[in-house]
């Protein structure tokens, strides 16, 4: 198990389990900046067939702004990254631990605006099943 991120395997199916997790990102303040689809790119570039695989990027606005307002560099480490993918006929799905990501900056401001986001994204886990 990760310590860097929340992780579940599902019973759903990929495209379900991605309109739900994009729907229940956006309860909750979220807009997705990025959709990276990893398989598709890996055909593209390598000429490889990879399962289903899309990394999502999503920002919630109103803490980004802060947090760039706090240390300006800090885009280096948004916006809070999804993936979902398939795993031996079920779907997986992973999302960052805001905390564990900004603990290494060491500025307790920004530490307090990860808790607050961390908590938003550990609701859109427990709603995905």
């Amino acid at each position: 198990m990760i310590n860097y991120g929340f992780t579940k395997e599902i019973d759903a199916s990929f495209e379900e389990t991605l309109d739900k997790v994009s729907n229940e990102l956006k309860k909750e303040g979220f807009g997705i900046l990025t959709q990276i689809n990893v398989t598709e790119k890996f055909k593209e570039k390598l000429g490889i067939d990879f399962k289903k695989y899309i990394i999502l990027g999503a920002c919630n606005p109103t803490s980004a702004h802060k947090a760039i307002l706090i240390e300006e560099n800090i885009g280096l480490m948004l916006p809070c990254n999804v993936v979902i993918y398939e795993r031996q006929n079920k779907t997986v799905v992973s999302i960052i631990k805001p905390k564990v990501a900004m603990k290494m900056i060491g500025n307790v401001e920004l530490e307090q605006i990860a808790s607050t986001i961390e908590k938003k994204l550990k609701k859109v886990f427990d709603s995905i099943s």
